[in-house]
């Protein structure tokens, strides 16, 4: 008898995922006045040719902010976490 991994959820319009915020710039002595930060975000839209880009609004404590695919989206980056890419929430 064979076990497969369980499939990866895929992304689609409504679902809950976290974006990670680019915060403020780095400065000379390599500090941030705002650093990334993670925040809910809500699906909007699906990239057909690449279900990993989506579109998001992004809820943060000071209003939300709309990242759509025409802007470029956002891309899905589970291992890395890099600011301005989006994830499944963790377990907690």
């Amino acid at each position: 008898m064979s076990h497969s991994a369980p499939s990866r959820p895929r992304p689609s319009v409504g679902r809950v995922v976290h974006y990670l915020s680019h915060g403020t710039p780095v400065r000379d002595d390599g500090t941030q006045a705002f650093p990334a930060q993670c925040r809910a975000a809500t699906v909007t839209e699906v990239d057909e040719d690449d279900p990993t880009r989506v579109g998001l609004l992004v809820h943060n404590p000071t209003g939300n902010f709309f990242h759509p695919l025409a802007a470029g989206g956002s891309s899905q980056d589970e291992a890395k976490q890099q600011p301005g890419s989006w994830h499944w929430p963790e377990v907690v």
